[in-house]
C-alpha cells in the first residue's frame, strides 16, 4: 500500500475566472478503486491530467507509483494487437493477457490481428487488460464505456469489480 498525497491544491485554466480545484487537499490509498462520476466540465479528467503533471498547478501532489492513462495512445495503429500490449507491458507472460482476456470476455484471437482491425470496444477492453498487468502503477481511466454496449458494460464492471489501484472516470454509473 501506497499514498497519493494532494496537499492544498489549487487549478484554474488560463483565462478562466473559476477555479477547477481551490486549496483541496486529501489522500488516496494506491490499493482503492475510486469512481469520479458527473456531468462534463467538472473537472473529472482535469484531476487525472493534474497527477500526470500535464497542468502548471499550485500545491503538492506527491506519489510512489507510476501513473499509468487509459486510453493509452498506440504508436502505430497497423501493427499487431500482441505488439501493443508488449509496448505497454513488455513484461507480461502469454498465459496473463489470456486470463485478462476471458475475464473480460474477449476472444483471445484478437491479439493476432492488427490493431487497427478491433473495434473500440476490443481496443478498450484489450488496452485495460494490459495496462491491469503492469506493477507499481495507479491507472487513471478515463470513460472506458464510451464505445462499449450495454452488455460490454456490465462486464467492464465485474471486471473493475475484481481490481484495485485506479479511479475511473465516467458519465456512466
Amino acid at each position: 500500500m501506497s499514498l497519493i498525497d494532494v496537499i492544498d491544491l489549487s487549478f484554474s485554466y488560463e483565462g478562466s475566472y473559476d477555479e477547477v480545484f481551490s486549496h483541496v487537499s486529501f489522500q488516496i490509498d494506491t490499493d482503492w478503486r475510486l469512481g469520479f462520476i458527473g456531468r462534463n466540465g467538472r473537472g473529472k479528467t482535469t484531476f487525472l491530467k493534474l497527477l500526470l503533471g500535464q497542468y502548471p498547478y499550485q500545491g503538492n501532489i506527491s506519489s510512489h507509483v507510476e501513473f499509468e492513462y487509459f486510453p493509452y495512445e498506440a504508436a502505430d495503429e497497423s501493427r499487431m494487437t500482441f505488439e501493443i500490449i508488449e509496448e505497454i507491458n513488455p513484461r507480461n507472460e502469454d498465459w496473463e493477457i489470456f486470463r485478462e482476456l476471458n475475464l473480460l470476455k474477449t476472444d483471445a484471437g484478437v491479439l493476432y490481428r492488427p490493431f487497427s482491425t478491433l473495434s473500440f470496444g476490443e481496443r478498450t477492453k484489450v488496452l485495460l487488460a494490459a495496462l491491469f498487468l503492469g506493477s507499481n502503477r495507479f491507472l487513471l481511466i478515463d470513460e472506458p464505456t464510451n464505445h462499449l454496449d450495454t452488455e460490454g458494460r456490465r462486464v467492464m464492471a465485474e471486471y473493475l469489480n475484481r481490481k484495485k489501484g485506479f479511479i475511473l472516470v465516467s458519465h456512466d454509473r
